[in-house]
């Protein structure tokens, strides 16, 4: 082995392949005269030395080496290019690097199977209008805190005698509901923050710790002049036995919180809470949104780890020119839980009607509407065939490339055949990374949900089939990063519309472009929507209109 490596590093021969024809056409005393220099000619004549120049073969060959050689490069040819067709191995070329090799090699077969070198049939106007992007209207993110939140805060940052411990729960869109909320209670208790610990899924028995799948440095680093972070409890309150609080009711004010806890965690020095989802009120003073938005936008930032396959995989969609993330929730779960049915077949309905009459806790759906109830007002997710008309009417084109993130629908790739038929270029994160990048995130669903929210924010357009966290946190990281594309789907209004088997489909397409003219990104103001989180809507608390700027 050790000799071959030195081979390796020795100087490399190069050779010039010369075709047989030239050397067949060489006369024996030509190829004589290539080998034996033949005796000088001391004459000054410039006739004599012209003559026998051009009777010398050596001159011959060497031009015509240089003719073949202007030509290779007139052409574009690399001499790496014939390499592969040398009929001679080289053992220095099976030193390069295996994963380099592997990674190419499955980066062409994605390109190879996305088929993009062939000519689209989708007209350019078809083609732009779709991947358009809304107009900001000039917002941009604007985190200005008042100069009272800052004397404060210098305060707080030095404080040493409270310490408010937090656990979260659910997938990790909840979690990171909850982490933003633990970070805004610690600011109105004027405690440090021990870093939230993430519960034990039920459900993928994830038992992942914040600092795997989030960036532990970068979250302290970011609040370090809003709230005091902490790995741990310090040694003067590791014996202290927290106060835990698990009764906190939906939607409480700062107010409440104060006169709720403070003096408990004043006495104590440690204050224990649970099951924080929904707890926080939504509409907060100023400053405490500023902050929600700047916990939720910029200090949860994924572990490095993470990004770097998420944004890798966002790079192969990205190769060769825009693509569309649809958050596809057909799990199992979610049409028990929402009360509705897949509509896949009498036996999949049955399925999901049994498995809720068998385990009725799992309804979080109004148990007294019917399923064709709940479908008309909007509050079913959309099925395979739903998307697809929906996609269609809205202009994707067929050769749209499509990342799909969620769970694996309840029947398979079956349930994906609508999707699939119509649009082949369909891909999911399995489809994208090669086995051993996926591997070491294989039992970790928080892992896998993560790389799922990478590549869907960094998409070109986005668009769920159901509401849920995922949806609702992309939606305000798309609004904060300058308006990027996100079709919300209008399912009250268009559901009739779908059940109308008669309606030509030219006039279906323009009223669902119509019902969804304004809901594909634009800036929309939480003002309006009072009771709405700031981190779905930031605007205007989080952003600051210039006229001068778009963000398109």
């Amino acid at each position: 082995m050790a000799k071959s490596k030195n081979v390796c590093n020795a100087k490399k021969l190069s050779y010039i392949s010369v075709p047989s024809q030239i050397i067949n056409s060489l006369s024996s005393s030509s190829l004589q005269s290539l080998l034996v220099s033949p005796k000088r000619n001391n004459t000054n004549s410039f006739f004599s030395v012209y003559k026998h120049s051009c009777r010398n073969p050596r001159v011959w060959l060497f031009a015509l080496f240089l003719f073949g050689l202007v030509g290779m490069l007139r052409l574009g040819w690399n001499i790496d290019t014939l390499i592969p067709f040398s009929p001679y191995p080289n053992p220095c070329l099976e030193t390069q690097s295996n994963t380099d090799s592997v990674a190419q090699k499955h980066d062409a077969l994605v390109a190879n199977a996305n088929n993009l070198g062939q000519p689209s049939h989708d007209s350019p106007s078809e083609i732009s209008e779709f991947w358009k992007q809304p107009d900001g209207m000039g917002y941009r993110p604007c985190l200005d805190f008042s100069a009272e939140y800052r004397r404060t805060s210098e305060v707080m940052v030095k404080d040493r005698s409270k310490y408010l411990l937090v656990v979260v729960s659910g997938g990790i869109s909840q979690q990171r509901n909850q982490i933003v909320d633990a970070v805004v209670i610690a600011r109105i208790l004027g405690a440090a923050l021990v870093v939230p610990i993430l519960q034990v899924n039920v459900i993928w028995g994830d038992e992942s710790e914040f600092s795997d799948i989030f960036d532990l440095a970068h979250f302290k680093s970011v609040l370090a002049n809003d709230v005091r972070i902490v790995s741990s409890l310090p040694s003067t309150h590791v014996m202290t036995r927290p106060v835990e609080e698990k009764r906190t009711p939906l939607h409480v004010s700062p107010q409440w919180i104060r006169s709720r806890y403070l003096k408990r965690i004043n006495r104590e020095g440690v204050l224990l809470l649970r099951g924080l989802d929904s707890r926080l009120s939504k509409d907060l003073p100023s400053d405490l949104q500023k902050l929600r938005c700047k916990v939720a936008f910029q200090a949860l930032k994924f572990a490095p780890s993470i990004l770097e396959l998420g944004n890798k995989l966002a790079q192969r969609m990205q190769s060769k020119g825009p693509y569309l993330a649809l958050h596809l929730r057909m799990e199992k779960d979610v049409w028990v839980r929402t009360g509705c049915l897949p509509g896949l077949s009498k036996e999949y309905d049955e399925l999901i009607q049994s498995e809720r009459r068998r385990r009725p806790e799992l309804l979080t759906a109004r148990s007294n509407m019917t399923f064709h109830e709940r479908k008309l007002v909007g509050l079913c997710p959309l099925n395979a065939v739903e998307v697809t008309r929906l996609l269609k009417a809205l202009g994707a084109p067929k050769t749209a490339k499509i990342y799909w993130a969620g769970g694996q629908p309840l029947g398979g790739k079956e349930a994906l055949s609508p999707l699939t038929k119509e649009f082949p270029h369909f891909y999911n994160k399995d489809d994208l990374a090669l086995p051993e990048e996926l591997e070491p995130f294989a039992k970790k669903a928080s892992f896998m949900a993560a790389i799922d929210y990478i590549v869907s924010e960094r998409s070109d357009v986005f668009m769920p089939s159901h509401g849920g966290n995922m949806g609702h946190a992309i939606q305000g990281q798309r609004a904060f990063s300058g308006h990027k594309k996100y079709i919300t789907p209008n399912k009250r209004h268009m559901l009739p519309y779908f059940l109308n088997s008669s309606m030509p489909e030219a006039e279906f397409n323009r009223i669902i472009k119509e019902l969804h003219h304004e809901s594909l990104g634009q800036p929309e103001l939480r003002t309006s929507k009072a009771g709405r989180d700031v981190t779905k809507y930031p605007v205007p608390e989080c952003m600051c209109n210039d006229a001068h700027s778009h963000f398109i």
